[in-house]
């Protein structure tokens, strides 16, 4: 954890353009920090050991149940927080901002969010890597692949409400040993005589299986298990455009957030290592499964025993367009490092109509061809 003097100095730190003091912004495009007002561009410094590495710090994870230390919150920059009546979600920019829509839904219900204890700060992050041009061009190119939407929604794209944000993560890693015992079945066929509907007597082969008990052993690391932390992206949504490529975070500078709202984690870390632990469980017994000889199996059991167990907080670029239509509201999230894109859409029942009536006149077609 770094706690010294001199983060408490770059909590105060304000981005100020080096050629005529405007505030500067982190720009994806030019990978650097960019005045809003002459444009002078300045890169932005992250913390280095002295080999010149990058430094991006593995937590234990009993420890950091137990307590997270004082010196390990804040921003390191000023902030200011709300929160959204709607969809619940904690959004953290700057203070010149106003916030008067969230980010996340579009509602207007944005109340005043302080803190009890200052969140857990990030110590690495993915930095926004794809520019608001090359994202409006991925969703009119993804809106124009969705046969089954509206025209109206296609020639409009909804481009102009995306949003740039950072949401958080935790990552999780372990070294996990398995023992297992399972039962073995092999097939195997025996020669069965039976009568059939005419009286007939016939043979047939019938499959048997033999089982006999099956044991082994399993090692594995899992490195950085994504559990997202954030209320306001629909889950599934940030299923669909992962992975995020962690071996590509740097470490965490308040520089790379200047100018852009940040989604502060809602769900905490005692929560986030149970779903972790759940899902690498389940892999765990997928891969003993795998292992387990002949052709099927039965009674798997697994004991498992996880040592060297660490964690992260890290932000992820994202860029999120939320709009209605009609009465629904729907989500577009495009990952802000690699521009995979996942969405939900409005559909026109007249499309679809018009699409099974034609599933059904060539089916009819064929049939009658083929029946004559």
């Amino acid at each position: 954890m770094q706690g010294d003097s001199r983060l408490e100095a770059k909590a105060q730190q304000k981005f100020s353009c080096p050629a005529c003091g405007g505030e500067s912004q982190w720009n994806p495009a030019k990978k650097a920090l960019v005045c809003s007002f002459c444009g002078m561009t300045s890169p932005a410094q992250v913390e280095l050991t002295a080999t010149g590495d990058q430094v991006i710090v593995e937590h234990d994870l009993l420890q950091g149940l137990r307590a997270i230390p004082d010196d390990a919150r804040g921003w390191q920059a000023k902030k200011t927080s709300v929160k959204c009546q709607s969809c619940q979600a904690i959004s953290v920019f700057d203070p010149e901002r106003v916030g008067q829509r969230c980010d996340f839904c579009g509602s207007t219900a944005l109340v005043p969010y302080e803190e009890l204890k200052e969140a857990f700060r990030p110590e690495s992050l993915l930095p926004m890597k794809v520019s608001e041009n090359q994202v409006r061009d991925a969703i009119r190119r993804w809106y124009g692949t969705r046969w089954f939407a509206p025209n109206q929604l296609k020639r409009a794209a909804l481009t102009d409400t995306v949003k740039g944000l950072y949401i958080p993560y935790w990552t999780f890693d372990a070294q996990v040993h398995a023992d297992w015992m399972a039962e073995s079945g092999y097939y195997y066929y025996e020669q069965e005589t039976y009568r059939d509907s005419q009286g007939e007597t016939k043979t047939r082969q019938v499959q048997k299986i033999r089982w006999q008990p099956s044991s082994g052993q399993l090692d594995h690391f899992f490195d950085d298990e994504l559990v997202p932390a954030s209320r306001g992206v629909q889950p599934e949504m940030l299923r669909r455009i992962e992975p995020f490529p962690t071996k590509e975070l740097t470490a965490y500078q308040p520089g790379f957030l200047s100018g852009w709202v940040v989604e502060r984690y809602q769900i905490d870390l005692g929560t986030a290592a149970h779903t972790a632990r759940e899902e690498m469980d389940a892999e765990v017994r997928g891969l003993c499964a795998a292992q387990v000889p002949g052709d099927t199996h039965r009674n798997l059991q697994v004991e498992t025993d996880y040592s060297g167990q660490t964690f992260k907080h890290i932000l992820v670029p994202i860029w999120l367009l939320t709009y209605n239509y009609g009465s629904h509201n729907f989500q577009v999230v495009i990952n802000g490092y690699t521009a995979a894109i996942a969405g939900k859409y409005p559909k026109s029942w007249i499309k679809i109509t018009l699409a099974i009536l034609v599933v059904l006149a060539i089916t009819g077609t064929l049939l009658l061809l083929a029946n004559r």
